[in-house]
């Protein structure tokens, strides 16, 4: 168990440096000087040059900059926007919130009715299936941003149900979370159904039918546990997936959050909330994927038996 521990730590420091690395590396490959890079479309003084330059150590060796730089990460400096006049820390705390608050209850509708649409169609009759499948398959193929807009016409703009702008109340909240979820919940749709259907083929499955154990008890006391394993696999590389289709909705929905921050930086070259941002997106995903590290221990007994 310690050496699983101290494995899941190392990988996941490797990670954060290399993310600390990329960025550090982007920053010098921009062409042009890196305090104009570093300032982007803003006007400043010589003394705020001078600043820069003295904060990120431009007037030493590469290697003492990355040594300075890995510093000022490490102590939680992200650098300065000098287009938003403030740090990258506070630009990217302020509207950390809402993104979280939108990929969660994303993600918490995605696994809900994608478990749901598993456990009704798993093993069920052709047609049934089929249709599933089918719906599957426009939900995955549909782009983001394209559902994002379909929705807005039909339930803002037509029926005038949810508002169509903001973030101000619950309601507001439901469409964007509809367009993010879509994908999600087609992907996890069938890889749960196919566990379903191989589980349910399993031996001990038939021992429980066999003690009068009801189709649906066996389906959700047995075979789900087992569908569950793969499908959280899957929730690893479902939140990149989410970073992109933030930055698609945030912006169709005027939205605060790190996708409309992240497109505000980019368009405007503000690069040093660019680079926070993908340090905080690491930041996440090595979180993430330790709390499904545990969640495998949660669900399969045997995993945990075996740590």
């Amino acid at each position: 168990m310690i050496r699983r521990i101290l494995t899941r730590i190392g990988t996941s420091v490797l990670v954060l440096w290399g993310a600390v690395t990329v960025s550090f590396t982007a920053l010098h490959l921009t062409p042009g000087n890196v305090v104009d890079v570093l300032i982007g479309s803003s006007i400043v003084t010589p003394e705020v040059r001078a600043q820069i330059i003295a904060d990120y150590g431009l007037d030493a060796p590469l290697s003492v900059q990355y040594a300075t730089y890995l510093g000022r990460v490490l102590r939680g400096d992200l650098g300065q926007s000098y287009q938003l006049h403030e740090s990258v820390a506070t630009a990217i705390g302020t509207q950390l919130g809402p993104s979280i608050q939108l990929a969660g209850a994303a993600l918490l509708v995605a696994v809900t009715a994608a478990t749901t649409l598993a456990l009704l169609t798993a093993r069920r009759k052709r047609w049934i299936r089929g249709l599933s499948s089918g719906l599957e398959l426009i939900g995955v193929s549909i782009p983001t941003f394209w559902a994002a807009i379909l929705l807005l016409t039909v339930f803002s703009f037509q029926l005038g149900w949810f508002p169509a702008v903001g973030d101000d109340s619950g309601a507001s909240l439901v469409l964007p979370v509809i367009a993010v979820a879509i994908p999600i919940t087609t992907m996890l749709t069938q890889m749960m159904r196919e566990s379903l259907e191989l589980t349910l083929e399993e031996p001990f499955v038939l021992t429980a039918r066999s003690r009068g154990m009801s189709d649906l008890g066996v389906r959700l006391r047995h075979a789900l546990r087992h569908a569950l394993v793969p499908a959280v696999t899957l929730l690893g590389w479902v939140i990149g997936l989410l970073v992109g289709s933030m930055v698609a909705v945030e912006q169709i929905f005027s939205r605060q959050g790190l996708g409309q921050l992240t497109l505000t930086a980019v368009t405007g070259k503000d690069l040093p909330v660019v680079m926070g941002v993908v340090l905080v997106t690491a930041v996440l995903y090595v979180v993430v994927n330790i709390l499904i590290d545990l969640l495998y221990l949660v669900i399969d007994p045997r995993l945990r038996s075996a740590a």
